[in-house]
């Protein structure tokens, strides 16, 4: 059933956005203008969905009107099939209209980090690693996003022990959420003669960006060490102390960035990590007290739990959280995450729902 009761009041809000979103004036706060463009453009979205289910619908109305019309006659075979299509197409835009009114978490449309670890598995775990980094690079391509690396740790063989970088663009962290979380590969490694599958682990994080006003960092409980960057095998990088580590004393995080040959770059990379860790421990601790309360499968802050496998002897990948498998393994590493990624949005919109 369409809400047009909301959907009038959403007209309305639109109506008057349209005034502020054109405003020069406006333009001058950045924060205050990104806030009204992006209501703006997710009004304009609802608004035109809403506008194609309308006009489908009217047009199987026409067309049910020449199925009434006995002088029509000839025509009613066209009218049969065109309504079995019309149908079709105004279920799948009813679907994406729910999705596009149902409620959002104001995270979902900021930019995000994703940080990917080697677990268990040695040298094959950090080869997985850069298939991931690779997965996901190929994946912000496909969606217009940018991408910006803040650090790595590479092996001497390809792989790295971690990787991070951030994703900028629309809606981000609502597309990669669901990535959180330990991905498992089952194959048999290049330095295994006897052709045995082995299994190896890696871990993902994917937090939101924060911005100065979502946290709050005091000077005071900042402890920073500034040293000399190293690469693989220990050899010195930079002959500068260019490298940086913050510590966040009453969490005793600790974020280290040396990529940049800039301290100053180095440091800026690592506030930018540590705001969006602190960030996430808020999400995290949030979401875990819902959890406690009722049983849901997407979307917690437990990172531990295993949500994918990456079989690729069958050419198979799982997602154990919504039990959905496909064999398509090179197309998803390939970057053609959306079947999956999709299909984890609607399960968490269910699960707010049902909830």
């Amino acid at each position: 059933m369409i809400p047009k009761d909301k959907l009038a009041k959403l007209q309305e809000e639109y109506s008057l956005l349209k005034i502020d979103a054109f405003d020069t004036d406006k333009m001058s706060d950045r924060r205050n203008y990104q806030r009204i463009s992006r209501r703006f453009n997710e009004l304009q979205t609802i608004l035109d969905t809403y506008d194609k289910y309308r006009n489908l619908e009217e047009a199987i109305r026409a067309n049910k009107e020449i199925l009434d019309n006995d002088n029509e006659a000839e025509l009613h075979d066209m009218a049969y099939d065109e309504i079995e299509i019309l149908e079709q197409k105004k279920m799948s835009i009813y679907e994406e209209l729910k999705e596009l009114l149902s409620p959002k978490d104001p995270n979902d449309y900021k930019d995000a980090l994703v940080e990917i670890r080697a677990g268990t598995g040695g040298e094959e775990a950090a080869l997985f690693v850069a298939d991931l980094f690779r997965m996901y690079t190929y994946y912000a391509e496909r969606q217009n996003w940018k991408q910006e690396i803040i650090s790595t740790n590479p092996t001497g063989v390809g792989g790295f022990k971690e990787v991070i970088f951030a994703l900028s663009g629309d809606g981000v962290y609502g597309y990669m959420r669901f990535e959180s979380g330990v991905h498992r590969v089952q194959r048999i490694p290049a330095t295994e003669s006897q052709g045995r599958v082995h299994t190896s682990a890696i871990s993902v994080a994917v937090l939101p960006e924060a911005d100065d006003v979502d946290i709050e960092i005091n000077e005071k409980d900042l402890k920073i060490d500034v040293y000399r960057s190293s690469g693989h095998g220990g050899q010195s990088v930079n002959t500068t102390d260019s490298a940086v580590r913050i510590t966040h004393l009453p969490t005793a995080l600790v974020v280290t960035c040396q990529d940049e040959k800039s301290q100053l770059k180095n440091k800026v990379k690592a506030m930018k990590v540590l705001r969006s860790r602190l960030l996430d421990m808020e999400i995290s601790r949030h979401e875990s007290e819902i959890a406690a309360h009722r049983k849901i499968q997407v979307g917690t802050g437990d990172r531990s739990a295993k949500i994918r496998t990456y079989n690729f002897p069958q050419s198979r990948v799982t997602d154990h959280r919504i039990n959905l498998t496909s064999y398509k393994l090179n197309t998803i590493l390939a970057g053609e995450l959306n079947e999956f990624i999709e299909a984890l949005r609607i399960a968490h919109r269910n699960e707010q729902v049902n909830n």
